[in-house]
């Protein structure tokens, strides 16, 4: 299967609708590809606090009817990275959405570890509660995929992805608006999730500074023995790249650490 990941430049002064008709533009050019992958929060910008009750919007709202429609007409699967959700209830989620090459909406992820610590997206945001996986059916003479959805801080946290590996997934998507001073972080943590789970690990990064922060780009898609397979620079850029996702049983079955795993261990005595 081919994919292509849309490092997205998040502008300041460029307005959200004016982003997400350049967006739907960059998506309609992805015909051809098989999944198309944008980042986290690229309408407004992932660390753009101030702007997240203002851009807010439902699931369907003006973000999905654009990258929905570019969808449909180049015939691709979309993960549209992802919104600030305002719920039925008034609390703003950070979402991901997962778009069929029908303009579909298939599924959703509400963002589960969200960042900031005691500001900033952890106290402006609710927090999601549930794993996601979703298959993407066998296309020409490829089988069917499985993803397993992941954002941005979820990267830190190894026992989400271990959950979804359980789950089936075996291709890993991480849309994400990581900062360049912990670029570092960001390429081996996305590596360490491939090598531990045995899965590609598609994370896809902003460009551009947002709310003064400069954002690392450098996208990367990892193999499942953690070999960078393409990874981007710092400024807009797209990435393509041929994946064979029969390569995840294949390692599975000839390096079986997975059916090692020793679970439901005690603590050390006296606690």
């Amino acid at each position: 299967m081919r994919a292509s990941l849309l490092q997205i430049a998040v502008d300041p002064d460029e307005s959200a609708d004016s982003r997400r008709r350049r967006v739907a533009a960059l998506v309609r050019e992805r015909r051809g590809v098989d999944l198309v992958v944008l980042p986290e929060l690229w309408p407004v910008g992932a660390f753009a606090y101030e702007s997240f009750a203002a851009e807010a919007e439902p699931v369907q709202g003006p973000t999905f009817a654009a990258v929905s429609a570019a969808a449909r007409d180049a015939a691709v699967w979309l993960h549209a990275g992802s919104v600030v959700e305002r719920a039925a209830d008034g609390r703003l989620y950070n979402t991901s959405l997962v778009i069929s090459p029908a303009g579909e909406l298939v599924r959703t992820y509400r963002k589960i570890h969200r960042f900031g610590f005691d500001k900033g997206e952890a106290t402006l945001m609710a927090a999601g509660d549930a794993l996601v996986t979703v298959e993407l059916p066998a296309s020409g003479a490829g089988p069917s995929v499985t993803l397993g959805l992941a954002t941005c801080y979820d990267l830190r946290f190894p026992e989400l992805f271990r959950g979804l590996t359980d789950a089936g997934a075996e291709l890993l998507v991480v849309p994400a608006g990581w900062p360049e001073r912990r670029r570092a972080h960001w390429t081996l943590l996305a590596r360490a999730r491939a090598v531990e789970n045995q899965a590609y690990v598609l994370a896809c990064a902003t460009a551009g500074t947002h709310a003064g922060v400069e954002q690392s780009g450098h996208s990367l898609v990892v193999d499942p023995w953690g070999e960078v397979l393409a990874e981007a620079g710092p400024g807009e850029e797209v990435l393509t790249v041929e994946l064979d996702p029969a390569t995840v049983a294949t390692t599975r079955e000839r390096f079986p650490v997975l059916r090692d795993r020793r679970l439901g261990l005690a603590p050390p005595a006296g606690l």
